[in-house]
């Protein structure tokens, strides 16, 4: 019910001011025929009307707008009310009430606290210097006092209210800002996170396939018996590349989907397989462990796999070379992965020749595990990747 009244006052303000006003101009002459029943009724009509006129004119012009000069106005009518003799009732004082009403729901408390003061020291030094009929002291300090911090306190609880709806509104804005923000931000890791499964799944197969095609058609006229076994491991390369292939894109897919894979991640489990592909296309890679071998987090295990591979793949493409080697260094928290070729001194760096994304890929990969990569040329010759990976991750790094 209160909200609705809200909602009316506020879509109709300019018709509230003037029942307002009206009202208080009859609470304010109705008011000036109260007095004591010893003292005498004042005899000045015209002057009081003048009063109240002002009063409420000013308080339907400047009450939500200027409410200092309404306050004002209105108190040095009520002030000169008390001088004409009128006895300092709620009815007599209700246009300054009002006033300081509008003025403490709209202004800061000192504000308040200053125009409360110097209004009612005005009306109480008019009624007790002023007014020429001798009513009791009381109703000239007391009275006006009460009355008066009324408005000011219903005026302040009034402005606190509005400034505490105001800031839970806010604050709900600011959460739901907060998380569209979080949602996009998740949104933008998962692609780049299904991006780079795809580039390192799309790149490293087709690199060896292409690859593998190269051989055979190379030896295709002076060494035909070796096409055949070529040719295998060419489809058994797409045949892998379709399988990754498809569990990637299965992340995409809605959760419950009859048809998602549920294949497991790769790991470093898988790295005889990796070395057999790459030897069909023409790469030896030797695999050297050094350590106790320690068991990775899921994480850990496909970061390092996907970092080898996306290494081996570069130097296929790129490097020239005609083998590699993969050391896996185990510490007491770490795992540091090394991948090496004998490529010449000034080969290509991985990713030339085009916008590649492989070292950006790899970094980005090891530093999501709370690790780091470092690549770069070798003064022997060759190129090197270093990636250094904790055994057991920050879940948020």
């Amino acid at each position: 019910m209160s909200t609705q009244w809200q909602r009316y006052a506020d879509e109709h303000a300019r018709t509230i001011d003037t029942m307002s006003a009206v009202l208080l101009f009859a609470a304010f002459l109705f008011g000036s025929e109260i007095t004591m029943p010893s003292a005498e009724q004042p005899d000045e009509t015209l002057p009081t009307i003048a009063f109240g006129t002002v009063a409420c004119v000013a308080l339907l012009l400047w009450q939500r707008t200027r409410p200092r000069t309404a306050t004002a106005l209105t108190a040095v009518c009520v002030a000169g009310g008390s001088a004409l003799g009128h006895l300092l009732t709620p009815l007599l004082l209700a246009p300054l009430m009002l006033a300081l009403y509008r003025l403490g729901s709209l202004t800061r408390r000192r504000t308040v606290r200053r125009w409360y003061a110097a209004s009612l020291t005005l009306v109480m030094l008019s009624a007790l210097f002023l007014d020429p009929v001798p009513h009791p002291w009381a109703m000239k300090i007391v009275s006006p006092a009460a009355w008066l911090l009324l408005p000011v306190t219903l005026g302040s609880a009034v402005r606190l209210s509005r400034a505490y709806l105001t800031a839970v509104q806010q604050r709900a804005e600011f959460a739901e800002r907060r998380r569209e923000e979080e949602a996009l931000h998740r949104v933008t890791e998962e692609r780049v996170r299904i991006a780079r499964e795809l580039h390192d799944v799309v790149a490293h197969h087709l690199a060896l396939a292409n690859a593998q095609a190269g051989t055979a058609a190379h030896l295709a006229r002076s060494h035909p018996q070796q096409v055949a076994g070529i040719l295998t491991d060419l489809a058994g390369t797409t045949s892998s590349a379709l399988r990754e292939l498809k569990a990637t894109v299965g992340l995409l897919r809605q959760a419950g989907d009859a048809d998602a894979p549920l294949a497991p991640a790769p790991g470093l489990g898988r790295l005889p397989e990796l070395t057999e592909a790459c030897a069909s296309a023409g790469l030896e890679v030797e695999v050297l462990a050094e350590g106790e071998a320690r068991p990775l987090s899921p994480g850990v295990d496909l970061t390092a796999y996907r970092i080898v591979q996306e290494a081996l793949t570069n130097v296929t493409k790129h490097a020239g070379a005609r083998a590699a080697r993969v050391r896996l260094r185990y510490g007491r928290d770490h795992v540091t992965l090394t991948v090496t070729d004998d490529g010449p001194a000034h080969a290509c760096p991985p990713g030339a020749g085009g916008p590649g994304f492989g070292l950006i890929g790899m970094r980005e990969r090891a530093l999501s595990m709370g690790g780091a990569l470092h690549a770069g040329h070798r003064p022997e010759g060759g190129f090197e990747v270093t990636t250094r990976l904790p055994l057991y991750p920050d879940p948020a790094p």
